[in-house]
């Protein structure tokens, strides 16, 4: 572990983790600070009901969950209440909101907008909702390698934000230079996007497992930091950990682009017990 990094001011933070991997961990009071809020990632072949029951076993231990809502898996409004209402019934009461990795539609829901305006998580209870940012774009949605498509959507949640009561927030893909961070913020700033972010890190893991993952996600400019790296043989052997990238976000913090900053997200890649010491290693605390 990287002792030089900063550890006087704390950094809130979270973590994530899928169904299959939270029953890795014996208790997750062991790993993390109570009250730290887990997301669990929603995959196409994960049912429903092993969500339910990973976030009540969070909840049992202490943690907030965060389940993904992917709108592309969810056949109708009707579905989609139906998991509201359930999540809502033993103690959810926020969520991230996601298109999905599927390219087609299951049934009528394609994207986070529509889920916000069906007006479900106002009618139970919930009180945050999370949505995507891609500081490095989506191909997905933006095929020409451009950010308007991304940014227009931002703006679309961002007037839903301000005519509702719930929290809206911005969680984003991992990222491991801050430089199209920057471009993108600087983005924002000009659209004046407000909403508070939560910024995506990859936490310890191999190299070799970490451009996997950024090849598989559309990670781009970052990607060239990475086998930068990769050709140090030095490094090559040794786990990623992104305390580089959490040393400059201290550099960074009287930059006024960092104001809407205001949470880490970890991607266990590695592991979520290794993500969780190196969080407690920087001086976070449970967001």
């Amino acid at each position: 572990m990287n002792t030089k990094t900063q550890k006087n001011n704390s950094k809130k933070f979270s973590i994530e983790v899928m169904p299959r991997t939270a029953k890795k961990v014996d208790n997750f009071k062991r790993i993390l600070p109570e009250k730290t809020t887990v997301y669990v990632a929603h995959l196409e072949d994960t049912p429903v009901e092993e969500m339910f029951a990973t976030c009540k076993r969070l909840i049992s231990e202490g943690m907030v969950p965060m389940p993904h809502i992917p709108a592309r898996i969810i056949s109708n409004v009707g579905e989609l209440e139906d998991w509201v209402k359930e999540y809502a019934s033993f103690g959810v009461e926020q969520s991230l909101l996601l298109a999905g990795n599927g390219k087609t539609p299951s049934g009528e829901l394609f994207n986070s907008i529509q889920m916000l305006e069906s007006g479900i998580f106002e009618k139970y209870s919930f009180k945050k909702i999370q949505i995507a940012g891609h500081p490095e774009g989506n191909p997905d949605i933006d095929k020409d390698g451009s950010l308007e498509k991304t940014i227009n959507a931002l703006k679309i949640k961002q007037d839903f934000a301000r005519r509702t009561k719930l929290q809206v927030g911005i969680t984003t893909q991992f990222c491991f230079d801050l430089n199209p961070v920057i471009k993108w913020l600087e983005i924002l700033e000009s659209e004046k996007i407000d909403l508070p972010i939560s910024l995506g890190l990859a936490g310890p893991t191999k190299l070799q497992t970490l451009i996997k993952y950024a090849i598989m996600c559309g990670v781009g400019p970052s990607i060239s930091v990475l086998k930068k790296r990769a050709k140090d043989l030095t490094k090559l052997l040794l786990p990623f950990e992104p305390t580089e990238i959490v040393n400059a976000l201290d550099l960074n913090k009287k930059n006024k682009l960092f104001k809407n900053v205001d949470s880490l997200h970890f991607f266990p890649l590695g592991g979520i017990e290794a993500s969780a010491s190196f969080a407690k290693n920087i001086g976070s605390t449970a967001a």
